[in-house]
């Protein structure tokens, strides 16, 4: 086989070097030879396209994180700028660069609750594996070695490193990967449609897992738990939106044993759900937050773990005992995609995103719950900008569709064949468009899927 050459190769070729070089994340690797890629060429606004000259609408952001779409020339510049300027240096040892301490500071400035400092890194997982080794570093600190059982919740994502995806409550994420890891449990998924008992509202709903995460915390000892991690809405779990109070009752069970908060932003940061954080959507006040994804709009990896004054001033009491704060990666602050993260925070402001996505909100929500009545469809949720639509084969009855006919990965494939991409979570299907998105848009995205759907309905007759 000759040498693959960048831009130029048909798509054969392409297909071709593909199954011969690369390992692909979350893709069946034994029929990935005889499916070949989907090669993504170039995109431009909210649209992408494909190495065939087919256009598609992306309305998953690519993986929850194209916010500012695809071809935002600010942070093409700032990048370019930052390249020229300082391509590369690292954070370790006291080393500092501009573009990482504005960054923080930024951050600090729109955090959703007090917090003391920012630690870089380069992805979600890299967060969340950041933030469980605070949790058990900052209970040696304080003399609670017992301390440092980390409670998630099933159905949750929170990455794929050994301790992030051991906090991910997803079998496919911890089978035949040894996984998940000691100290790391799982509490019930706070899914109001799928586990409610019947004639359970929201509330109720809300007080029994409450009640449930205490009995827990208890019969684990409360002296041994020491967070609890938590995305205000489940992303590759489902989407699923938390049932009304249940954050206000997960809080004052935590309170009552001294167990920290985690707030995963990594999907919801950033204007996702109408504020600019998940957090404050829902109220929840977090000792550590994590954020990754629409940080750079996914145009560079990074991410970030704030922690409040408490936490910090352990670890770093902590590290002058000791010497050093032991834990970092060589790219921790990188000036360039510090830099690209910046103008991202700074074209959110400027141009006022986090307003737009707010008038947008109402269409967006509106045009979901159109599917609401469809002939396969259980439950449509959402909040903010976010959305998922469940399949179901009898919407009275709430049962799932056989796993071998993977329905929502069916409905996925019809959607783009409309040109539109969606993703499928089991018999889910997501809906997280870039925030950039106008109201035509909107409308144009849910035409295409109504498309998909129609013919999806058919097959199933």
């Amino acid at each position: 086989m000759n040498a693959f050459t960048l831009n130029t190769a048909t798509h054969a070729e392409n297909a071709a070097h593909d199954i011969a070089s690369v390992l692909h994340p979350f893709t069946n690797l034994a029929t990935h030879p005889q499916v070949g890629p989907f090669m993504i060429a170039r995109g431009d606004g909210v649209y992408v396209e494909d190495d065939q000259g087919h256009r598609y609408l992306e309305a998953m952001s690519a993986l929850w994180c194209a916010s500012l779409g695809f071809s935002n020339e600010r942070l093409a510049k700032a990048g370019s700028d930052a390249l020229r300027t300082l391509p590369y240096y690292h954070t370790f040892n006291g080393r500092s660069n501009a573009a990482a301490i504005a960054l923080a500071e930024k951050l600090l400035a729109m955090a959703p609750v007090p917090m003391s400092k920012v630690f870089f890194a380069n992805s979600g997982s890299e967060a969340n594996d950041t933030a469980v080794k605070l949790v058990w570093y900052y209970h040696n600190a304080i003399g609670k070695p017992a301390k440092k059982k980390i409670i998630a919740r099933k159905n949750a994502y929170h990455g794929v490193t050994v301790a992030a995806a051991s906090l991910s409550g997803l079998i496919s994420n911890h089978r035949d990967f040894d996984l998940p890891i000691d100290r790391i449990l799982h509490v019930d998924c706070p899914h109001h449609w799928r586990y409610a008992e019947a004639g359970e509202s929201e509330e109720d709903f809300a007080t029994r897992l409450a009640d449930s995460l205490e009995k827990r915390i208890l019969e684990e000892g409360p002296e041994t738990v020491g967070a609890f991690i938590a995305e205000p809405v489940m992303g590759a779990g489902g989407v699923i939106v938390p049932p009304a109070t249940y954050f206000e009752k997960i809080q004052k069970v935590l309170a009552k044993y001294d167990v920290l908060l985690i707030a995963d932003e990594v999907i919801c940061g950033f204007c996702r759900t109408g504020e600019m954080f998940g957090s404050t959507t829902y109220g929840m006040k977090p000792d550590i937050l994590t954020s990754a994804k629409a940080l750079s709009s996914g145009y560079v990896p990074i991410s970030a773990v704030l922690v409040n004054d408490r936490v910090h001033a352990a670890v770093a009491a902590n590290s002058g005992k000791i010497g050093t704060f032991g834990h970092g990666f060589t790219y921790s602050g990188h000036p360039v995609a510090c830099a690209i993260a910046l103008e991202t925070l700074k074209v959110y402001e400027d141009e006022k995103i986090l307003a737009h996505v707010q008038s947008l909100v109402p269409q967006f929500q509106q045009g979901l719950q159109r599917f609401a009545a469809r002939p396969f469809v259980g439950e449509v949720r959402g909040v903010g900008f976010i959305g998922a639509i469940e399949l179901v084969p009898d919407p009275a009855k709430r049962t799932a569709f056989d796993p071998a006919k993977k329905a929502g990965a069916r409905l996925a494939q019809l959607a783009l064949e409309q040109g539109l991409i969606v993703r499928a979570l089991a018999d889910a299907v997501a809906f997280c468009p870039p925030l950039i998105m106008t109201p035509v848009q909107v409308d144009e995205m849910f035409e295409r899927f109504d498309r998909a759907m129609t013919r999806f309905e058919a097959e199933q007759a």
